[in-house]
């Protein structure tokens, strides 16, 4: 199959959360939806639920569509986290809220429960349609709170509470609870998950975008520096030991000797990295909870310039081979 003639290359995504920043994801999807030659298998995402929503209504315009629609209405949306970072004296709330946060749980500081992605998701999705009628595989991450593990949500158990355990920052919202157990943000146990797009699914190519660099040249040096590495590192320590794992399994089979039919999978998966290098190094870890749409629509640019130096990058090895 060509990338880029008639035709299709099948594709997983992994999307790495990341607050705001998830707009460089939302930039990246809508440049490969004009690219009528991709098709998508498997998606690991909290993102992929607007995908596919619109999907269901448009296929690839429809899909677009609902991405657009999502990150206008998270720019909208009135939150505690708006309160608190949306005001002329940004750097005093943020130290406000990360102060509160250090000696009151979020019931003490949000009592109402106040949730921005609750409100979107309930006008947004169309849960039991999705759950029936979603054509691609879908995994939605949490982190269950007793042991640390990873809980993926799939097609068939995908709610509005999974969605919402799946972004819940244990700062700012109490943790959600699902057939008895507590579940945090997916992203302290995968983000973005790749075991269930090598295992689960059939698509050969596995496209992991990430909204922050792997690597990182310069060491940091300042206070702020160090707490932001901190916080990059909590999220992504993990995607980075799956990766390098199945790496060094793909290095481990043989070639030219038979192989089962997992074999030939693992050893046939091509693993491709969109990330945002540079383009986004001027930007904090605060600046994650930044949802002006502006700010937004800057990030989706960012994302679409990504993603079309993918394209042309494997249009190139294409050409090649």
């Amino acid at each position: 199959m060509t990338l880029f003639g008639r035709a299709q290359t099948t594709t997983s995504l992994a999307l790495q959360g990341g607050g705001a920043h998830g707009a460089f994801t939302w930039g990246v999807l809508d440049r490969l939806l004009e690219q009528g030659s991709i098709s998508f298998d498997g998606i690991s995402a909290t993102n992929a639920l607007a995908l596919t929503q619109g999907w269901l209504e448009g296929e690839r315009d429809g899909a677009r569509a609902a991405l657009s629609a999502l990150w206008e209405s998270v720019a909208k949306q009135t939150s505690l986290m708006r309160w608190a970072f949306s005001s002329p004296a940004v750097a005093s709330a943020e130290r406000m809220l990360v102060g509160l946060a250090r000696y009151f749980t979020p019931r003490e500081i949000n009592p109402l429960g106040i949730n921005p992605v609750r409100a979107i998701a309930e006008t947004q999705f169309d849960f039991e349609r999705i759950r029936a009628q979603a054509p691609f595989k879908l995994f939605v991450a949490a982190t269950r709170v007793r042991d640390g593990r990873l809980v993926l949500f799939d097609n068939a158990s995908l709610t509005l509470d999974a969605l919402l355990a799946s972004t819940c920052l244990p700062q700012l919202f109490a943790p959600v609870e699902i057939d008895g157990e507590a579940h945090w943000d997916g992203g302290y146990a995968g983000n973005p998950a790749l075991d269930p797009l090598v295992f689960r699914c059939t698509a050969q190519q596995i496209l992991c975008v990430l909204v922050q660099p792997i690597e990182r040249p310069q060491a940091p040096t300042t206070a702020r520096e160090i707490a932001a590495r901190i916080t990059e590192l909590g999220f992504s320590t993990t995607f980075i030991r799956e990766l390098e794992t199945l790496q060094r399994l793909q290095g481990m089979l043989p070639t030219y000797f038979p192989l089962t039919p997992m074999g030939r999978r693992l050893k046939g998966i091509d693993l491709q990295i969109i990330e945002p290098g540079e383009s986004l190094e001027g930007y904090s870890a605060k600046s994650q909870l930044n949802t002006h749409l502006a700010f937004l629509h800057e990030l989706r640019d960012i994302g679409r310039d990504c993603a079309q130096a993918w394209l042309v990058k494997r249009r190139g090895a294409q050409t090649e081979d």
